[in-house]
């Protein structure tokens, strides 16, 4: 346990701060801390064995006990039974000698690899090393259900125009990277002779199969067309659903992913005979599993490059559809899986739509909407002189439920300026302030939970300086202490000011209940600012900040605005993003693995608008396969339709407006058209 500040030094300043801490940990907290961190794997049988921390066992732990219990103890060498996904950044992209520890693949000075915890430090201290981040996590953008079967929906968009050339996307693939299942026999994804559209389904989680043949991509089960196919045949004679002769891991009713696919691409969908690949990321459950499975930014680069792939292998323009989330890092495209979408885009015949987020609720419209709790996640301001400060109100929840996640909160501001930065527990004294270039690592606070908080200069991403903080719990087999529930209070003192400007972002957890804890229930919570402390602008889902994605508000049709859910920007750096805004609030498309008398089900969120632009970009890419995501972008932009009462100009809601298929089908046959000059 760190007791004072210290001075970071040339070998930890290479290692993103939740490394550095997880390096710090023992195997039994990294253990438990794999429950709840995405790019965590425990694979050694010995850690597996120690008990989960929810259910029977688990408890809570008085200050006496604390007291005499004997002090955790932080290890300097870890077995190598704990694994962490990262991203490795070289000093250059021309990096030779030999492959990094478990080095997965690399895209210019990027390399992701899968690496043992106690070859952190090592990797670190190799001169070609410029900086390790640890895979951020995926959140799904939540939607709204709007409950009770449908009949089936009319087509998405009744008249195209060129037809004749775009066929609906007949050579054009969409990939659709999400979780809950594809339910590749649902109706919606029959062609006239009854097989799938979907070529491949590779399920990141699964074992029903051999993964894909290429060995970067060896884990998890792939189902190809000719599976799929087969069940679908077979399921009348045997009398089971196909579904259940090719089990994908997640099979959820009403899965998210299969509605995302329907509006893309089913049969009512808008790019409805393209060939459909589905990427299933592994989200698991149970703790337990959680433990031993990556479910991080780095599973997406992955299946970013496997779709890619088989682009190539079926000599077809793709589409890519992420209905998916991140929120750490400093929201202006700097970040490592960001960066790596982007070089993926450099080459013509790609586009990647995103969802922006649902974290646009300010305040809830009604006493029972506590929508807001997911909104409240970005704070900014500006420190105006040396000496002043700025306070931002951090809230942990209570009443009654016990936080067992660990609470992230990391704030960006500009490299000419230096902050000191102090933070007060409820009803605690100050820690700090701790100063440039400084840190307290797991410091145990009197309840026995910890804070550690780290002051960093010039990130290598993008030369920003940057603070972060975290809110841990004890985890322990003994014993549980949870996150202080109330507000927490982070003060930034200006040392020397410049620009004085900030912003911060709490990095998401869903809410999910873990078990109860004596008598309380534990749960992994999601963390907010308070209401005196939120801005509701620049709350963008950070994957959505790449520079050649496309990132999608949700429209509200029936209201002629923005959904109150809808994600807002600008990034951080001040681009404009959203792009563009499309139907996703009350959307009906295929309902997953509910039978064949529950088709299909209405929900709401950019989950639901991402995929409807993804669709169209499809068509465009049937119409020209040689558009390069910027001119994918640009057709975008150019034939948005502003939304009542505005312009031209960008919006922090809506982008340049609601997406106009027909005006961009039309744009996308001009782009390569010669000019007739006789």
């Amino acid at each position: 346990m760190a007791k004072t500040k210290h001075l970071l030094g040339p070998g930890e300043r290479k290692l993103h701060p939740k490394l550095r801490m997880i390096a710090n940990g023992s195997v039994e907290v990294n253990t438990m801390r794999a429950e709840q961190c995405a790019a965590l794997k425990v694979t050694a049988p010995r850690a597996l064995k120690i008990r989960a921390m929810r259910g029977r066992g688990a408890r809570p732990v008085s200050l006496d006990e604390l007291e005499k219990a004997p002090k955790v103890r932080f290890l300097t060498a870890l077995p190598a039974g704990v694994q962490a996904n990262v991203f490795v950044r070289t000093v250059s992209s021309e990096v030779g000698g030999a492959p990094f520890p478990g080095e997965q693949a690399r895209r210019g000075n990027l390399v992701r690899a899968t690496v043992p915890v106690n070859k952190l430090r090592s990797i670190a201290q190799d001169e070609r090393v410029a900086y390790i981040e640890i895979g951020e996590p995926l959140t799904v953008p939540i939607p709204t259900d709007v409950a009770g079967s449908k009949a089936a929906p009319s087509p998405a968009l009744r008249r195209f125009p060129l037809e004749a050339q775009h066929r609906f996307g007949e050579e054009v693939l969409i990939g659709i990277i999400d979780v809950g299942g594809f339910d590749f026999a649902h109706p919606d994804f029959l062609d006239e002779a009854g097989k799938t559209r979907f070529v491949r389904i590779w399920d990141q989680g699964g074992a029903a199969r051999p993964g894909p043949q290429n060995p970067r991509f060896g884990y998890g089960a792939e189902f190809t067309a000719q599976h799929l196919n087969e069940a679908i045949a077979a399921a009348p004679r045997v009398g089971v659903p196909a579904q259940e002769l090719e089990r994908q891991s997640q099979r959820s009713v009403g899965s998210h992913g299969t509605h995302v696919a329907s509006i893309a691409a089913g049969n009512r969908g808008i790019c409805r005979r393209a060939k459909i690949a589905g990427v299933l990321i592994a989200l698991p459950e149970e703790d337990e599993d959680r433990r031993r499975a990556f479910y991080d930014s780095s599973r997406l680069a992955d299946a970013v490059d496997y779709l890619v792939d088989l682009a190539g292998q079926l000599k077809m323009p793709l589409a890519i559809n992420i209905s998916l989330g991140t929120n750490g890092h400093a929201h202006d495209g700097s970040g490592a899986i960001g960066r790596w979408i982007d070089s993926v885009l450099t080459e013509p015949g790609r586009c990647v739509c995103v969802a922006a987020g649902n974290a646009g609720q300010e305040r809830g419209e009604s006493p029972e909407d506590i929508g807001w709790i997911m909104g409240r996640i970005h704070s900014s301001g500006r420190i105006a002189a040396r000496e002043l400060t700025a306070d931002i109100e951090w809230v942990v929840v209570g009443n009654g439920l016990l936080d067992i996640s660990e609470n992230e909160l990391e704030i960006w501001y500009s490299p000419q300026d230096r902050f000191d930065v102090s933070v007060r527990p409820p009803g605690g004294a100050w820690i700090g302030p701790i100063g440039p270039r400084e840190y307290i690592e797991n410091r145990q606070l009197e309840d026995g939970s910890f804070v550690s908080v780290y002051n960093e200069l010039y990130h290598p991403a993008n030369g920003c300086n940057y603070i972060s903080l975290y809110l841990s719990p004890m985890l322990s087999q003994e014993g549980i202490v949870g996150v202080r529930a109330g507000t927490w209070t982070v003060r930034l003192h200006g040392r020397e000011i410049r620009d004085g400007r900030y912003h911060g972002w709490i990095e998401r957890d869903d809410p999910r209940p873990v078990g109860p804890v004596g008598e309380r229930e534990a749960w992994s919570f999601p963390s907010f600012f308070s209401a005196g402390s939120f801005v509701d602008n620049s709350t963008i889902s950070s994957l959505a900040c790449g520079h050649n994605i496309i990132a999608v508000a949700n429209l509200d049709q029936a209201r002629d605005r923005v959904n109150i859910t809808s994600s807002q920007g600008p990034t951080r750096d001040g681009r404009s993003k959203p792009e563009v805004a499309a139907p996703g609030t009350d959307i009906l498309a295929a309902k997953g693995f509910a039978g064949a008398d529950d088709l299909w089900v209405s929900m709401s969120g950019t989950s639901m608008a991402s995929p409807y632009v993804t669709g169209v970009a499809g068509l465009m890419l049937a119409i020209e396969p040689k558009l390069t995501a910027a001119q994918v972008l640009g057709i975008l932009l150019r034939t948005a339709k502003p939304l009542p009462g505005l312009g031209f100009e960008w919006n922090n809601e809506s982008g340049f407006g609601e997406i106009d298929p027909q005006r961009c089908l039309q744009e996308a046959g001009l782009v390569n058209q010669r000019e007739d000059r006789t």
